[in-house]
Protein backbone atom coordinates (compact mmCIF):
# COMPACT_ATOMS: atom_id res chain seq x y z
CA UNK A 1 0.00 0.00 0.00
CA UNK A 2 1.19 3.49 -1.28
CA UNK A 3 1.66 5.88 2.17
CA UNK A 4 0.19 8.60 0.44
CA UNK A 5 -1.21 10.76 3.30
CA UNK A 6 1.05 12.26 5.66
CA UNK A 7 0.68 12.74 9.28
CA UNK A 8 -2.47 14.62 10.14
CA UNK A 9 -0.47 17.97 10.53
CA UNK A 10 1.27 18.25 7.11
CA UNK A 11 -2.35 19.32 5.87
CA UNK A 12 -6.08 20.53 6.86
CA UNK A 13 -8.60 17.53 6.27
CA UNK A 14 -11.05 18.05 3.38
CA UNK A 15 -14.32 19.47 4.87
CA UNK A 16 -16.02 15.85 3.80
CA UNK A 17 -19.52 16.64 5.99
CA UNK A 18 -19.67 20.56 4.26
CA UNK A 19 -20.02 18.63 1.33
CA UNK A 20 -22.03 16.08 1.85
CA UNK A 21 -24.68 18.49 3.29
CA UNK A 22 -24.44 20.41 0.25
CA UNK A 23 -25.37 16.65 -1.26
CA UNK A 24 -28.42 16.06 0.73
CA UNK A 25 -30.27 19.15 -0.67
CA UNK A 26 -30.56 17.37 -3.98
CA UNK A 27 -31.44 14.05 -2.28
CA UNK A 28 -34.44 12.69 -4.22
CA UNK A 29 -36.63 9.37 -4.52
CA UNK A 30 -34.57 8.34 -7.65
CA UNK A 31 -30.78 8.85 -6.25
CA UNK A 32 -32.38 6.86 -3.45
CA UNK A 33 -33.46 4.08 -5.01
CA UNK A 34 -30.42 3.64 -7.63
CA UNK A 35 -28.07 3.42 -3.93
CA UNK A 36 -30.37 0.54 -3.59
CA UNK A 37 -30.01 -1.07 -6.62
CA UNK A 38 -26.16 -0.87 -6.12
CA UNK A 39 -26.04 -1.86 -2.77
CA UNK A 40 -28.16 -5.00 -3.47
CA UNK A 41 -26.06 -5.50 -6.55
CA UNK A 42 -22.64 -5.34 -4.73
CA UNK A 43 -23.67 -7.92 -1.77
CA UNK A 44 -26.11 -10.04 -4.31
CA UNK A 45 -29.09 -9.65 -2.33
CA UNK A 46 -32.51 -8.78 -2.83
CA UNK A 47 -33.03 -7.86 0.69
CA UNK A 48 -31.20 -7.49 4.58
CA UNK A 49 -33.84 -8.73 6.79
CA UNK A 50 -32.66 -9.42 9.74
CA UNK A 51 -29.23 -8.71 9.80
CA UNK A 52 -27.24 -6.13 11.60
CA UNK A 53 -25.57 -3.76 9.23
CA UNK A 54 -22.74 -1.42 9.92
CA UNK A 55 -21.82 2.20 7.82
CA UNK A 56 -18.10 2.53 8.87
CA UNK A 57 -17.93 6.26 7.87
CA UNK A 58 -21.55 6.90 6.88
CA UNK A 59 -21.02 10.16 5.41
CA UNK A 60 -24.21 11.70 4.03
CA UNK A 61 -25.84 8.31 5.82
CA UNK A 62 -27.43 7.81 2.47
CA UNK A 63 -26.48 4.18 2.70
CA UNK A 64 -27.34 3.31 5.91
CA UNK A 65 -30.92 4.69 5.15
CA UNK A 66 -31.28 2.08 2.23
CA UNK A 67 -29.80 -0.74 4.24
CA UNK A 68 -32.41 -0.06 6.99
CA UNK A 69 -35.12 0.47 4.31
CA UNK A 70 -33.98 -2.93 3.08
CA UNK A 71 -34.71 -4.33 6.55
CA UNK A 72 -31.39 -4.34 8.48
CA UNK A 73 -30.95 -3.20 11.88
CA UNK A 74 -28.32 -0.13 11.29
CA UNK A 75 -25.37 1.60 13.17
CA UNK A 76 -23.70 4.24 11.46
CA UNK A 77 -20.69 5.95 12.39
CA UNK A 78 -18.62 8.76 11.19
CA UNK A 79 -15.31 10.76 12.88
CA UNK A 80 -16.33 14.15 10.74
CA UNK A 81 -19.07 15.86 13.10
CA UNK A 82 -20.69 17.23 10.46
CA UNK A 83 -21.10 14.02 8.23
CA UNK A 84 -22.58 12.42 11.49
CA UNK A 85 -25.27 15.83 11.43
CA UNK A 86 -26.34 14.81 7.84
CA UNK A 87 -27.00 11.34 8.94
CA UNK A 88 -28.82 12.50 11.85
CA UNK A 89 -30.58 15.07 9.31
CA UNK A 90 -32.04 12.22 6.93
CA UNK A 91 -33.06 9.78 9.35
CA UNK A 92 -35.29 12.59 10.72
CA UNK A 93 -37.18 13.25 7.35
CA UNK A 94 -37.05 9.38 5.59
CA UNK A 95 -37.28 7.46 9.22
CA UNK A 96 -38.26 9.64 12.27
CA UNK A 97 -38.48 7.86 15.64
CA UNK A 98 -36.85 4.69 13.73
CA UNK A 99 -35.53 2.21 17.12
CA UNK A 100 -33.36 -0.08 14.35
CA UNK A 101 -30.84 3.12 13.12
CA UNK A 102 -28.31 3.65 15.55
CA UNK A 103 -25.42 6.77 14.56
CA UNK A 104 -22.64 7.31 16.31
CA UNK A 105 -19.96 9.97 16.21
CA UNK A 106 -16.53 7.96 16.46
CA UNK A 107 -13.17 7.06 14.61
CA UNK A 108 -12.65 3.12 12.66
CA UNK A 109 -8.91 4.21 14.13
CA UNK A 110 -10.35 4.34 17.54
CA UNK A 111 -9.29 0.49 19.12
CA UNK A 112 -11.65 0.90 21.91
CA UNK A 113 -14.24 2.76 20.15
CA UNK A 114 -14.32 -0.52 17.59
CA UNK A 115 -14.49 -2.97 20.19
CA UNK A 116 -17.43 -1.27 21.45
CA UNK A 117 -19.59 -1.50 18.62
CA UNK A 118 -19.84 -5.75 18.73
CA UNK A 119 -19.58 -8.00 15.63
CA UNK A 120 -21.94 -7.32 12.05
CA UNK A 121 -23.54 -9.49 9.26
CA UNK A 122 -22.29 -6.79 6.94
CA UNK A 123 -19.70 -4.37 7.68
CA UNK A 124 -19.38 -1.54 4.98
CA UNK A 125 -16.75 0.84 4.15
CA UNK A 126 -17.13 2.51 0.65
CA UNK A 127 -14.32 5.27 -0.25
CA UNK A 128 -13.82 5.94 3.68
CA UNK A 129 -10.53 4.48 5.05
CA UNK A 130 -8.28 5.33 2.65
CA UNK A 131 -9.08 9.20 4.24
CA UNK A 132 -7.80 8.51 6.94
CA UNK A 133 -4.51 9.01 6.94
CA UNK A 134 -3.64 5.36 8.55
CA UNK A 135 -4.86 2.84 5.87
CA UNK A 136 -3.36 -0.29 7.57
CA UNK A 137 -4.66 0.49 10.77
CA UNK A 138 -8.49 1.48 9.30
CA UNK A 139 -8.24 -2.02 7.35
CA UNK A 140 -7.00 -3.77 10.06
CA UNK A 141 -9.80 -2.54 12.70
CA UNK A 142 -12.64 -2.76 10.28
CA UNK A 143 -12.04 -6.53 9.37
CA UNK A 144 -12.56 -6.86 13.45
CA UNK A 145 -16.20 -5.92 13.11
CA UNK A 146 -17.20 -8.48 11.05
CA UNK A 147 -19.31 -11.43 12.55
CA UNK A 148 -18.50 -15.15 11.73
CA UNK A 149 -19.65 -15.71 8.14
CA UNK A 150 -20.70 -12.10 7.55
CA UNK A 151 -19.82 -9.95 4.94
CA UNK A 152 -16.94 -6.63 4.69
CA UNK A 153 -17.46 -4.45 1.77
CA UNK A 154 -14.49 -1.88 1.59
CA UNK A 155 -13.64 0.02 -1.35
CA UNK A 156 -10.27 1.79 -2.43
CA UNK A 157 -8.80 3.97 -4.38
CA UNK A 158 -6.85 2.60 -6.53
CA UNK A 159 -2.60 3.21 -6.80
CA UNK A 160 -1.65 4.91 -10.18
CA UNK A 161 2.17 5.49 -9.25
CA UNK A 162 3.12 8.91 -10.70
CA UNK A 163 -0.17 10.35 -10.83
CA UNK A 164 -1.50 9.29 -7.33
CA UNK A 165 1.57 11.36 -6.23
CA UNK A 166 0.27 14.08 -8.39
CA UNK A 167 -3.11 14.04 -6.70
CA UNK A 168 -2.04 14.15 -4.01
CA UNK A 169 -0.21 17.49 -4.41
CA UNK A 170 -3.78 19.01 -5.80
CA UNK A 171 -5.43 17.61 -2.88
CA UNK A 172 -3.18 19.34 -0.09
CA UNK A 173 -3.32 22.35 -2.19
CA UNK A 174 -6.77 22.48 -2.16
CA UNK A 175 -7.21 22.15 1.35
CA UNK A 176 -4.54 24.75 2.12
CA UNK A 177 -6.04 27.58 -0.15
CA UNK A 178 -8.88 29.87 1.07
CA UNK A 179 -12.12 28.51 0.29
CA UNK A 180 -12.14 31.64 -2.39
CA UNK A 181 -9.53 30.36 -3.93
CA UNK A 182 -9.91 26.96 -4.67
CA UNK A 183 -11.40 27.00 -7.87
CA UNK A 184 -8.14 27.54 -9.34
CA UNK A 185 -7.42 24.39 -8.13
CA UNK A 186 -11.14 22.55 -9.07
CA UNK A 187 -11.30 24.26 -12.45
CA UNK A 188 -8.23 22.97 -13.92
CA UNK A 189 -8.57 19.42 -12.27
CA UNK A 190 -11.95 19.49 -14.07
CA UNK A 191 -10.54 19.81 -17.26
CA UNK A 192 -8.30 16.75 -16.53
CA UNK A 193 -11.22 14.71 -15.55
CA UNK A 194 -13.79 15.47 -17.38
CA UNK A 195 -12.39 17.46 -20.40
CA UNK A 196 -11.34 14.14 -22.57
CA UNK A 197 -14.17 12.18 -22.40
CA UNK A 198 -16.64 15.18 -22.61
CA UNK A 199 -14.55 15.75 -26.29
CA UNK A 200 -15.05 12.29 -27.46
CA UNK A 201 -18.85 12.47 -26.35
CA UNK A 202 -19.35 15.58 -28.25
CA UNK A 203 -17.30 14.09 -31.43
CA UNK A 204 -19.74 11.31 -31.42
CA UNK A 205 -22.84 13.61 -30.96
CA UNK A 206 -23.53 12.20 -27.40
CA UNK A 207 -22.36 15.85 -25.52
CA UNK A 208 -22.69 15.17 -21.70
CA UNK A 209 -22.91 11.46 -21.69
CA UNK A 210 -20.08 11.05 -19.10
CA UNK A 211 -22.08 13.60 -16.74
CA UNK A 212 -25.63 11.21 -17.21
CA UNK A 213 -23.76 8.13 -16.89
CA UNK A 214 -21.15 9.22 -14.25
CA UNK A 215 -20.29 5.80 -12.24
CA UNK A 216 -21.34 8.05 -9.08
CA UNK A 217 -25.13 8.27 -10.15
CA UNK A 218 -25.25 4.73 -10.05
CA UNK A 219 -24.83 4.80 -6.37
CA UNK A 220 -26.95 7.41 -5.98
CA UNK A 221 -24.64 10.00 -5.92
CA UNK A 222 -24.51 13.72 -7.32
CA UNK A 223 -21.54 13.70 -10.23
CA UNK A 224 -20.74 17.25 -9.16
CA UNK A 225 -20.70 16.49 -5.18
CA UNK A 226 -18.32 13.52 -6.10
CA UNK A 227 -15.80 15.05 -7.79
CA UNK A 228 -15.44 17.69 -5.31
CA UNK A 229 -14.89 14.78 -2.93
CA UNK A 230 -12.45 13.79 -5.14
CA UNK A 231 -10.59 17.04 -5.70
CA UNK A 232 -10.46 17.82 -2.20
CA UNK A 233 -10.61 14.37 -0.68
CA UNK A 234 -7.60 14.55 2.08
CA UNK A 235 -5.83 12.43 3.68
CA UNK A 236 -5.37 10.39 0.57
CA UNK A 237 -3.70 6.50 0.55
CA UNK A 238 -3.87 4.21 -2.22
CA UNK A 239 -3.40 0.42 -2.71
CA UNK A 240 -2.81 -1.89 -5.74
CA UNK A 241 -6.10 -4.70 -5.80
CA UNK A 242 -3.52 -7.61 -4.73
CA UNK A 243 -2.47 -5.42 -1.79
CA UNK A 244 -6.00 -5.46 -0.10
CA UNK A 245 -6.65 -9.10 -1.13
CA UNK A 246 -3.52 -10.06 0.85
CA UNK A 247 -3.95 -8.21 3.51
CA UNK A 248 -7.70 -9.41 4.57
CA UNK A 249 -6.88 -12.75 3.07
CA UNK A 250 -3.75 -13.31 6.16
CA UNK A 251 -6.84 -12.32 8.38
CA UNK A 252 -9.22 -15.41 7.04
CA UNK A 253 -11.28 -13.32 4.71
CA UNK A 254 -12.26 -15.04 1.31
CA UNK A 255 -13.15 -12.71 -1.81
CA UNK A 256 -16.60 -13.03 -2.93
CA UNK A 257 -16.44 -10.61 -5.83
CA UNK A 258 -13.94 -7.63 -6.72
CA UNK A 259 -14.86 -5.20 -9.04
CA UNK A 260 -11.94 -2.62 -10.44
CA UNK A 261 -11.59 0.76 -11.50
CA UNK A 262 -9.56 -0.37 -14.37
CA UNK A 263 -6.47 1.03 -13.53
CA UNK A 264 -7.80 4.30 -13.43
CA UNK A 265 -8.35 6.82 -10.39
CA UNK A 266 -11.34 5.80 -8.99
CA UNK A 267 -11.83 3.39 -5.89
CA UNK A 268 -11.57 -0.58 -6.69
CA UNK A 269 -14.34 -2.32 -4.91
CA UNK A 270 -14.43 -5.83 -2.61
CA UNK A 271 -16.69 -7.94 -0.75
CA UNK A 272 -14.88 -11.01 1.61
CA UNK A 273 -16.84 -13.03 3.46
CA UNK A 274 -15.20 -13.93 6.90
CA UNK A 275 -14.01 -17.50 7.17
CA UNK A 276 -11.55 -19.23 9.73
CA UNK A 277 -8.52 -17.80 10.27
CA UNK A 278 -5.76 -18.61 7.88
CA UNK A 279 -3.07 -20.59 8.51
CA UNK A 280 0.59 -18.69 9.58
CA UNK A 281 2.52 -18.57 6.63
CA UNK A 282 6.45 -17.65 6.46
CA UNK A 283 7.53 -14.78 5.64
CA UNK A 284 6.73 -10.84 5.84
CA UNK A 285 2.87 -10.42 6.75
CA UNK A 286 3.17 -6.78 6.75
CA UNK A 287 1.94 -4.45 4.25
Amino acid sequence: MAAVAPPETEARRFAFGRNWAKFLRSLDAGAIERARQSLCELLEVDNLTGRRFLDVGCGSGLFSLVARELGATVVSFDFDTQCVACAEQLKRSRRPGDSEWTILGGSILDRSFVESLGRFDVVYAWGVLHHTGQLQTALAHTGLLVGDGGLLCVAIYNDQGGRSRRWRFVKRLYNRLPRALRFLVVGPALVGLWGPPMLRDLVRGRPFDIWRNDAARSRGMNPWRDAIDWIGGYPFEVARPEEIFDFYRRRGFVLRRLITCGGGHGCNQFVFRAGPPAAAEGGSTGL
